[in-house]
């Protein structure tokens, strides 16, 4: 079996959730229509408006992925995002969703991606 960049977790320990915990949190696909600098915010970051379809609508993010992305580069960009978190008030704006990603190598963060295009809302499984 292949393994690429498996390390062992040493003296880590991951607490357990119950399948019921996982299933509360919707992570949705949605669609970057605009992203912005987000003038205000104490650390670099975009303000992104993104579309999750007519269930949803749009909703509104602060996102600090300023490192590996430009503001034109983001629109029509498929990201999954939290969209049942409470509304968040983060300076001038309140952000309504949280856009997912992963810290690389270097500490900044690279969004989480469908592969292929997905209907605007669908649900991760």
């Amino acid at each position: 079996m292949l393994q690429l960049g498996l390390k062992e977790r040493k003296g880590k320990s991951m607490q357990q959730i119950e399948w019921n915990d996982f299933t509360k949190v919707e992570l949705r696909v949605g669609r970057i229509i605009q992203a912005e600098v987000f003038q205000q915010a104490r650390k670099p970051a975009y303000i992104l408006q993104v579309d999750f379809g007519e269930e949803l609508g749009i909703r509104k993010s602060s996102a600090q992925i300023t490192k590996l992305y430009q503001p034109e580069n983001l629109i029509g960009k498929l990201v999954v995002a939290v969209v049942n978190f409470p509304k968040k008030q983060i300076g001038p704006i309140q952000s309504e969703c949280l856009v997912t990603g992963f810290h690389n190598a270097d500490g900044d963060v690279a969004l989480c991606v469908p592969e292929f295009d997905v209907p605007l809302g669908t649900k991760l499984l």
